[in-house]
């Protein structure tokens, strides 16, 4: 069995897999990491490996302290992954991205795809259909976008996430509430209509914390799983552990 650990920028989160069977999911706050990871420990007796990816600050010695119950392993550009890096600047690369292109390469092969995670920031990923990664965008995901509308402003309002009512604001609430969703709604949908203008046979796959929320206002087919990268995350480390 496995734990895997996403650190993201803002959250963690976890789940336990029998070889590919998502069978627990969780979600803490760094400072609930080390008693989380011992109720789970306990909950399931046969764990074997914990497999961590960070894009946050953890530091590393909070896991490695369950070396004695646990292999414990990072996620790191040294690892083996099942796609060619195109990527001008490899080692920069975050390790969320190449997990989720992974994942995108071994669930999906013989297809172009586009993977798009929704968190903190969207993501972009591109791997077409010779397991060539070839790079993608980065822009603010839906909180920064309020949080920058009121911090770089002097009136604006600081807002949290709301299902606009209408494109058309009639109010300042209103207003930025639809500048911020449908905004980022527009941009998704302008990036998946560049892509399927240059790629066929093709998969577009939407995750992250805000995929549920956005994959409504979506006007391409897509698929949504929130779980995305925590299931990339334990079938990258398989592979790993197979080609190493």
């Amino acid at each position: 069995m496995v734990l895997t650990v996403d650190i993201g920028n803002t959250r963690i989160k976890g789940a336990v897999f029998e070889r590919y069977t998502l069978i627990e999911f969780l979600v803490f706050e760094v400072e609930m990491l080390q008693k989380k990871i011992e109720t789970i420990l306990k909950k399931f007796p046969n764990l074997k490996y914990l497999v961590v990816s960070s894009v946050g600050n953890v530091e590393k010695e909070l896991f490695l302290a369950f070396e004695s119950k646990l292999k414990v392993h990072f996620v790191s550009h040294k690892d083996a992954f099942p796609f060619i890096n195109k990527y001008a600047t490899p080692t920069t690369l975050g390790i969320d991205r190449m997990v989720l292109a992974a994942g995108a390469t071994l669930q999906f092969p013989g297809q172009n795809r586009l993977v798009i995670d929704a968190g903190t920031c969207v993501t972009y990923d591109c791997i077409d259909a010779n397991d060539h990664y070839l790079g993608g965008a980065i822009s603010p995901g839906i909180r920064l976008r309020y949080q920058s509308l009121h911090n770089y402003t002097a009136r604006l309002p600081l807002l949290t996430r709301c299902e606009p009512a209408f494109f058309i604001g009639n109010s300042t609430v209103d207003s930025i509430h639809s500048g911020v969703v449908n905004g980022l709604a527009y941009e998704i949908d302008g990036f998946i209509d560049e892509f399927k203008a240059k790629y066929s046979k093709f998969i577009i796959i939407l995750t992250g914390g805000d995929a549920d929320f956005l994959a409504m206002r979506l006007k391409n087919t897509i698929f949504a799983n929130s779980n995305f990268l925590l299931e990339s995350l334990n079938q990258t480390f398989q592979y790993t552990i197979n080609n190493d």
